[in-house]
């Protein structure tokens, strides 16, 4: 079905609207014609009478009816609402340029347009047009200046960016326009904004991000507890905390720098802490931590499709990363061993290849090794770190295939290219492609059809070929596979522990971290 082509109830929205309901946030918008002015459904202004209000799917609509977004709720904190469909062409097309259009990484470092968004979709431009606005009731122009202005606008009320920066930072050519945009469709100028920010924070620039319930917060931070290189990143579940440090390309240029997220929960919110020195790249960093802990998810639509299979997952987020290419390092770097043995040879990684960093917070004082770094690194080098020969081969490969911009390994890359063209490196199986698909790419349907633990828990691991099984059975579960794989896993372990391939011989079938694999003749999985 389309969610975009049935019309929102305005009844059911209104009633959504007066509770306050988080798990609609970012699902549509109230426009209050009284006052020219559109929420979220968590505003926390008196609720307007039900006359005066109207409901669009997309803020997109709202301002192209002439509404200004709210200065309270701002409409700019809402998750984003992906939606995904395995039908319709048109929708799939309609969606897949608005998922190009929101992802920054996906524009390169040109400045995206309708001739670029038709091109790489394969269609006309007028196609691009006439679907986008058949099914978003907005042109592709109007989409990106919206999420441009609201963009902007985050920056303007979150941090003390100058206002030629944020214009910039935020997809505008020029000062000029940026200044007549925001005074066309908000009627304010940026400064007039900016005096209506929060005070500035004597270290870094905060800022806030939105989510929709339910989150399983304990569940994804102690994923990235276990798995923490120390000096790069850590954890905390019992605080609600992740910071780590981050090397972002672009332009060029290399910004180097932290973060730090602290989990609000009774506000549904995530405060992010970003150093000084990636604020010029700030709108990228904002997006990948979205994807790294997918602030993004709809619990409602995932949970319509899974919750009868996997009833005590509703909470459960697939986890993302900051660095497609350092997760599909540490993919193959993880193969065949324990979560330990893993991280202890990213920690020699780092240790050996990677830079020093400065960071006000204590222990996170090393980065990643750059992709450049590691596609020089010789076999002897990486030897003594006790990675063999196989996996050596796989690390320079996918160094080499990303410092050479070959290979993109983020949300806007394409999934399917993306896939096969790991499957052409060395020491990459289907297994690890399908996992960098999920976490990396942010494909919601990755499925790993030759895992051990994922047999075990839809019982066909007694089949003849369970993974056939397997893939048949995860036929009801489109377009959400990744998240039934993240709940076939809990269920079968505590927290978010993924299982290992199904052969500990096959050089191609890889993983993330994960549990360790018995002698194949037992198929059993040991915690690790």
């Amino acid at each position: 079905m389309n969610p975009d082509a049935a019309p929102l109830q305005p009844d059911a929205c209104y009633l959504a609207l007066k509770a306050r309901d988080a798990r609609f946030d970012g699902c549509f918008f109230t426009a209050v014609t009284s006052t020219g002015i559109y929420c979220r459904p968590v505003c926390r202004v008196r609720t307007p009478k039900r006359e005066n209000c109207r409901f669009f799917r997309h803020a997109a609509q709202a301002e192209s009816a002439g509404f200004r977004p709210c200065l309270r709720c701002r409409p700019e904190l809402a998750p984003q609402s992906l939606a995904w469909s395995m039908q319709d062409a048109s929708y799939i097309l309609a969606h897949q340029a608005a998922r190009w259009l929101d992802n920054p990484e996906a524009w390169g470092d040109a400045s995206p347009s309708v001739e670029q968004l038709a091109a790489r979709l394969g269609v006309s431009d007028r196609h691009v047009r006439r679907i986008f606005e058949a099914h978003f009731g907005v042109s592709p122009v109007q989409y990106l200046q919206t999420r441009r202005l609201l963009t902007a606008k985050q920056l303007l009320a979150d941090t003390d960016l100058p206002v030629t920066h944020v214009a910039l930072a935020s997809g505008f050519a020029s000062v000029r326009r940026f200044n007549a945009a925001f005074l066309a469709h908000y009627r304010l100028n940026p400064t007039q904004l900016r005096r209506e920010g929060a005070r500035r924070p004597a270290q870094g620039i905060t800022i806030r991000l939105g989510y929709r319930p339910p989150y399983d917060v304990q569940a994804m931070l102690v994923f990235f507890a276990k798995r923490a290189i120390t000096g790069v990143e850590f954890a905390d579940p019992s605080a609600g905390t992740l910071a780590r440090t981050l090397s972002i390309e672009t332009g060029g240029q290399s910004h180097q720098g932290w973060l730090a997220a602290q989990f609000e929960q009774e506000r549904h919110q995530v405060v992010l802490r970003v150093s000084d020195s990636l604020r010029e790249v700030l709108p990228l960093v904002i997006h990948r931590l979205r994807a790294t802990l997918d602030l993004d998810a709809d619990p409602q639509a995932i949970n319509c499709v899974l919750h009868a299979s996997f009833p005590g997952g509703d909470g459960l987020r697939v986890p993302g990363a900051l660095s497609g290419y350092e997760l599909a390092v540490r993919a193959v770097l993880g193969q065949q061993i324990t979560v330990a043995a893993a991280r202890t040879l990213a920690q020699r990684l780092v240790e050996r290849f990677g830079e020093p960093v400065e960071t006000p917070i204590a222990g996170l004082a090393r980065l990643f090794p750059e992709p450049a770094v590691l596609a020089q690194a010789g076999g002897d080098a990486l030897g003594r770190l006790g990675i063999v020969k196989q996996r050596q081969a796989a690390i320079v490969a996918i160094a080499q295939a990303v410092a050479g911009k070959r290979l993109q390994l983020h949300g806007g890359a394409d999934v399917q290219a993306t896939i096969v063209a790991l499957g052409q490196l060395p020491g990459i199986g289907d297994w690890t492609a399908q996992y960098i698909a999920m976490r990396a790419l942010r494909w919601p349907d990755a499925f790993p059809a030759g895992d051990v633990a994922l047999h075990k828990a839809l019982g066909v691991q007694g089949e003849s070929n369970a993974a056939r099984a397997a893939e048949s059975a995860s036929q009801a579960w489109r377009p959400w596979r990744s998240y039934a794989v993240i709940r076939a896993w809990g269920a079968c372990h505590a927290g978010l522990k993924e299982p290992a391939p199904h052969s500990p011989t096959d050089p191609g079938a890889s993983m993330t971290p994960g549990l360790r694999v018995k002698p194949a003749m037992t198929k059993k999985t040991s915690p690790q």
